[in-house]
């Protein structure tokens, strides 16, 4: 069980951490329920027995699922234990290089321009490019098409076709694009540069002051799991992002390593149940039955 978490990390700031990151919710040791802004794996590991054997790598989805579904089979805030927070990242604005906006200005003024016209691409309702989006729309007042579609490699592979105009991507999924010229970033979501970004600007510098979301993943098991057992996990979760191949890989593809105490990533996902309630009443989200 604790190889299996150790060995999990480190796949995360290895090959697998792309596909990992735009799953939403894998389980340890590696049980994929992937889709549905991440409701199936949420699901599966809020009714696993609590033995810590079965936990599930959590993002925003877990702490948004509640204001975009009417009808969820699982309690965000009840149903699951804490391990540890693993890590932190922002999103990249991308667009495609037949976009005519460079910025993030030109972008807003474009969309304004064409109501309805442009779309974006997110990698499902709930996901961390999907939430990110909306709150810039509905600061910017910009009509666009919401795709959603199922995961963060098809939105990306469509993006770089020219079948959407934008997306908010995870960094790891959009780094090698923008390596490679394929797609052009505006900026990214958090207050602060990003370290293997460091030329492209924050959408708070940009065009819009204060604007700051940032994705995360945490690690989680069934409510109910014993403290010693979450112990275990949590040490060896820190374990492997203290490995500096692992820590360096993760800084390198955006994200920031954390390694946080249960208590700490649990006060984590209240503040964010309670900050995507607060967002619900001041942004229209499309709620799903």
């Amino acid at each position: 069980m604790v190889d299996s978490v150790e060995q999990f990390v480190a796949d995360l700031a290895r090959e697998r951490t792309d596909s990992l990151v735009n799953q939403y919710a894998v389980e340890v040791p590696g049980l994929d329920r992937p889709g549905g802004a991440a409701i199936p794996g949420f699901d599966l590991v809020a009714k696993a027995r609590p033995d810590g054997y079965i936990a599930v790598l959590a993002t925003t989805a877990l702490a948004a699922n509640p204001i975009l579904f009417r009808k969820l089979p699982y309690d965000a805030e009840k149903d699951f234990a804490p391990v540890s927070l693993v890590a932190t990242a922002p999103t990249v604005l991308v667009v495609h290089p037949s976009v005519p906006a460079k910025t993030v200005k030109e972008l807003i003024a474009l969309a304004k321009s064409k109501p309805g016209a442009l779309n974006y691409g997110s990698a499902g309702n709930g996901s961390d490019n999907h939430l990110t989006t909306e709150v810039f729309k509905n600061a910017t007042g910009i009509d666009v098409l919401h795709i959603p579609y199922k995961g963060g490699g098809a939105v990306m592979i469509d993006l770089v076709a020219g079948q959407v105009a934008f997306v908010f991507g995870t960094i790891p999924s959009a780094l090698p694009y923008i390596t490679s010229g394929r797609l052009r970033a505006l900026a990214v979501s958090s207050l602060k540069r990003n370290s293997s970004l460091p030329n492209v600007p924050t959408v708070s510098e940009a065009a819009l002051p204060g604007f700051n979301l940032n994705a995360w993943l945490g690690i989680l098991v069934a409510a109910g799991t014993p403290a010693n057992v979450i112990d275990r996990l949590h040490a060896a979760t820190v374990t492997a992002l203290q490995r500096p191949e692992v820590s360096e890989r993760l800084t390198s593809l955006g994200l920031e390593p954390v390694g946080s105490t249960p208590a700490q990533l649990g006060a984590h996902l209240k503040a964010e149940i309670a900050r995507w309630a607060k967002l619900a009443r001041e942004v229209k989200f499309e709620v799903v039955d």
